[in-house]
């Protein structure tokens, strides 16, 4: 008779135990919840793409004409040669004519050594 007491004890102990419990996890925090609460009225609102008014295309568009022919007539401007494409190295006639000599000699000689085996 005194197990059945000490157990009904200590049932009592853990369900008091059990409501501190959920009771202090209540106050620290939210929960796993993350965001707003559900029907919350300051939410956000939603905003679609901004429009622009007629006049502001207009001057926008004029604005951006300008801006490429600036950049067209500054290209021509500048068309003389720079420093770097003054050094840039160019391969003469002769040069260009001893590597595709020696490239031939080297692919006649891999087809001649294929051939033998």
């Amino acid at each position: 008779m005194e197990t059945n007491r000490i157990l009904a004890e200590l049932n009592a102990e853990r369900a008091r135990l059990d409501r501190a419990i959920s009771a202090i996890e209540s106050l620290n925090s939210t929960g796993n919840r993350r965001g707003r609460p559900p029907g919350s009225t300051n939410a956000p609102k939603k905003r679609g793409r901004r429009q622009l008014n007629p006049a502001a295309r207009r001057k926008l568009s004029r604005l951006l004409k300008q801006r490429w022919a600036q950049g067209k007539m500054g290209k021509k401007a500048s068309a003389k040669p720079t420093q770097a494409s003054k050094l840039a190295r160019r391969m003469s006639a002769a040069g260009r004519n001893r590597i595709s000599q020696a490239a031939k000699r080297r692919w006649a000689e891999w087809r001649k050594r294929a051939k033998a085996t």
